[in-house]
């Protein structure tokens, strides 16, 4: 593998076109890379300065075999290589002077990245991210099923999503996305795209919140999902997720998808029980330049 088999360009409206088929061919696996690069398509259609944001395609035999990209916040995402093709990409990469902040993939590829990229540059990776991939089966409602219905937000929710979506990030010690609502930029949070859903009671108050992506290449993410603390244990969360599940399915969808933590059994029990079936495992990796070496916890 050599590091010139790697096409690199920023021009994402030609990089679209030409890794399109090859993305929308694994859509649950692919689930990240569809997301993130619609927000960065969307952004350039904005105006929005995206200069800085780099696409990269492996392709071999007239086929694309994998892509990667770095977005304007240094985040690298990759489908799966394997580690010969990870020490190209990293070579290749190091070569012309880009540092990411971070590499999120699937475990396997994102480990053999980081190892690549220590050895190349000697940027310490430190893990921080590890998460079980599902994706839908057969939806199945829980039994018993709670009082209440589910409810799209509008305008006036604003307030309310904002808060619990603040919330969530405080639960699961997301700081990046917590500086950005605290600064008022929710529209750049990854959240900000998101098509929220409340489960209410039948006397119309809150008690858990579902979001989910538009559909992009068949794929629909569902993300996050959360019920207060003091109101968890009743089947809430359970009832929302359905109810954001049947509508992705009805706005088209092939393939619904969602991450779970996997140190939270309950969470993972849930979605099983609702037809969710684990997938694959991801990891991201931090990058922290001129530091020693730290060990890589793969």
């Amino acid at each position: 593998m050599h590091p010139d088999d790697w096409h690199l360009t920023h021009d994402i409206d030609d990089f679209l076109e030409r890794v399109g088929d090859f993305l929308r061919s694994r859509p649950a696996l692919h689930t990240t890379p569809l997301t993130d690069l619609e927000k960065l398509r969307m952004r350039r259609t904005a105006e929005h300065d995206t200069e800085t944001a780099v696409f990269g395609r492996l392709q071999s035999g007239g086929e694309v075999r994998a892509i990667c990209y770095l977005t304007p916040r240094g985040r690298l995402g990759l489908t799966p290589l394997s580690a010969r093709q990870t020490d190209a990409l990293a070579v290749r990469l190091a070569g012309l002077g880009h540092s990411p902040s971070n590499v999120i993939a699937d475990h396997d590829t994102a480990g053999a990245f980081a190892e690549s990229w220590q050895r190349h540059t000697r940027a310490a990776p430190v893990p921080f991210w590890r998460t079980h991939l599902y994706r839908l089966g057969t939806l199945t409602p829980p039994q018993p099923h709670p009082e209440g219905r589910g409810r799209i937000t509008g305008g006036a929710d604003r307030g309310h999503v904002v808060r619990w979506c603040r919330e969530f990030c405080v639960d699961v010690g997301e700081q990046s996305s917590i500086d950005l609502i605290d600064a008022g930029s929710w529209g750049d949070s990854r959240f900000g795209d998101r098509h929220f859903t409340f489960w209410e009671t039948p006397e119309g108050t809150p008690v858990s919140m579902a979001a989910a992506t538009s559909v992009v290449g068949g794929m629909v993410r569902v993300d996050p999902v959360y019920t207060p603390a003091h109101l968890r244990g009743r089947g809430y969360a359970g009832a929302v997720t359905v109810e954001v599940s049947r509508t992705a399915l009805a706005a088209g969808a092939t393939d619904v998808v969602l991450f779970t933590d996997p140190a939270n059994p309950t969470s993972n029990a849930l979605y099983q029980r609702i037809g969710y079936v684990h997938t694959a495992d991801f990891a991201g990796y931090r990058f922290s330049y001129g530091a020693p070496a730290a060990g890589q916890g793969r």
